[in-house]
């Protein structure tokens, strides 16, 4: 065995695989493993999947594979790098008041799965940020599956950069204030290519 270990190819799954014991298939599926994992999808860190799934479809690349290493969440078809952030007033876990809406924009490192090494500059990473807010406020009716519960705030990293610096987290009162654009789902992929197209002006 070679000391080192290339990157795994990972390919895309479809739920009825089989877990195996004693080299035979058995009564488990990858399916149920999923059902068991994720289906709490008010949970922040499954939430914040979902948004990035949601983003991936818009821009009609969700038959790609989530990656959890890359210094982005999303790559559009035309090259454009997008960071996912979500946020809800409802969480699954018992609540006095509705939650504020807050993001975490601090600039990272980036890491290089091919090498192993960080990057030197600790930077915002991507070209683009879209801010999902699931909306909704009534705990009785709150699905995240149903996308008319949910705002879409898009936003060039240049206003970013050059208004919250080296800003850890931000205010989605903030975020309004710099002139992100509020879209429903049909308008993410459209405003995305716009705001990107514009950066210069920023």
């Amino acid at each position: 065995m070679k000391n080192e270990l290339d990157c795994i190819n990972v390919e895309l799954k479809t739920g009825n695989e089989a877990f195996l014991f004693e080299g035979n298939p058995i009564s488990i599926s990858l399916l149920q493993f999923w059902q068991w994992s994720d289906s709490d999808l008010m949970n922040n860190t499954t939430r914040g999947k979902l948004a990035e799934f949601i983003v991936a479809n818009a821009l009609g690349i969700a038959d790609t594979i989530r990656q959890n290493w890359e210094p982005y969440d999303l790559v559009s078809s035309d090259g454009i790098k997008v960071e996912v952030k979500s946020a809800a007033y409802i969480q699954s876990w018992h609540q006095t008041r509705l939650s504020t809406i807050t993001f975490d924009v601090k600039p990272t490192y980036d890491w290089n799965p091919e090498n192993n090494e960080y990057g030197k500059e600790r930077r915002r990473q991507a070209d683009v940020y879209v801010f999902c807010v699931l909306s909704h406020k009534e705990q009785e009716t709150i699905n995240p599956l149903n996308l008319d519960q949910w705002d879409f705030y898009v936003l060039p990293t240049e206003k970013l950069d050059r208004n919250a610096k080296t800003q850890k987290s931000i205010s989605l009162s903030r975020i309004i204030d710099l002139g992100a654009a509020k879209v429903d789902y049909d308008n993410i992929s459209h405003a995305i290519r716009k705001l990107h197209s514009l950066k210069a002006e920023y």
